[in-house]
């Protein structure tokens, strides 16, 4: 499969571009840069991109809603959530992450269709291997209780999303190169213990390499869209883990897929810079494909 790539805000490039979300009534995608301490924003109008500088590492973003409106942003910093009523505004801290900040920080995150974020962690420590004593945890805000520790043992939490029923939970834990499926309940509770989807191949000496996963979203179609981090490219997989689509990037470490823009079929992909020194390193890039993506899920607050 081609694509013709386009950079949507070219004069922004991120340290480490990450969780994409297009804002249906605003009609323009978020973004965060995780090393770069950044949230931006930006039209598909080809317009400057907007950067708010963040006390800490923004690890994912959500839009949030009060009451049926909607009422600004949730952003999960290092180790805490935080409400950002406005762009630019006060952040006003709503929970805090049971974890080390000093070798821990949020990372990869989403909204459930039930209005609760779950934020997935990274082992970060200042020295020495990264380890699996990460978790994923679920945070509901409009009942004030403390994250819930959904799954533990992860090193790098990423590639979470939702098929369009709610029924299956995808997740990755990076280092280990392997996607996993969840079966939830109707009230998308993970059920049991979650089941390989895909196993990539390990980095080895003189063998082609062909990424880790990142981050990851559902279209309409139930297909799960991943990124392969250092393998530039995206794919496409069947919720039975088969590839559908390959789709390669000019870019050598894409981050996170979204798909929105006014008819749902503009695919986003974050990248990161990294040791990357091309042109595009660090864009926001963006295609159009066939399948339209599913509507964001928002945040709900008390």
């Amino acid at each position: 499969m081609t694509a013709h790539w386009t950079s949507l805000a070219p004069s922004a490039p991120a340290q480490l571009g990450e969780s994409p979300f297009w804002h249906p009534q605003e009609e323009r995608l978020y973004w965060v840069d995780i090393a770069g301490r950044g949230l931006l924003r930006a039209a598909l109008d080809g317009g400057a991109s907007e950067r708010w500088a963040m006390p800490s590492e923004p690890g994912c973003i959500a839009p949030a809603r009060r009451a049926g409106q909607p009422a600004g942003l949730v952003v999960a910093l290092r180790d805490r959530i935080c409400h950002a009523p406005e762009w630019g505004g006060p952040l006003t801290e709503l929970a805090r992450l049971p974890i080390d900040p000093a070798t821990q920080r949020a990372n990869d995150g989403k909204c459930d269709a039930l209005g609760r974020l779950w934020v997935g962690t990274i082992h970060e420590p200042a020295s020495g291997p990264r380890q699996p004593v990460s978790a994923l945890y679920c945070i509901d805000l409009r009942a004030g209780a403390a994250p819930r520790r959904i799954w533990g043992g992860v090193t790098t939490a990423n590639g979470l999303a939702w098929s369009p029923d709610g029924r299956t939970m995808y997740f990755a834990d990076t280092p280990t190169h392997a996607i996993r499926a969840w079966d939830c309940d109707a009230r998308h509770e993970p059920v049991g213990a979650p089941r390989l989807l895909r196993q990539f191949e390990l980095r080895q000496e003189g063998v082609p390499y062909g990424g880790r996963p990142d981050g990851a979203c559902v279209d309409a179609g139930g297909a799960y869209w991943c990124a392969l981090y250092e393998g530039a490219r995206l794919l496409r997989l069947s919720p039975q883990g088969q590839v559908l689509a390959e789709l390669p990037l000019p870019a050598q470490y894409p981050t996170m897929p979204c798909l929105g823009g006014p008819d749902g079929r503009t695919l986003f992909a974050t990248t990161a810079q990294a040791s990357d020194r091309g042109a595009l390193a660090g864009q926001v890039l963006h295609t159009r494909v066939d399948v339209p993506g599913l509507p964001v899920a928002w945040c709900e607050l008390a």
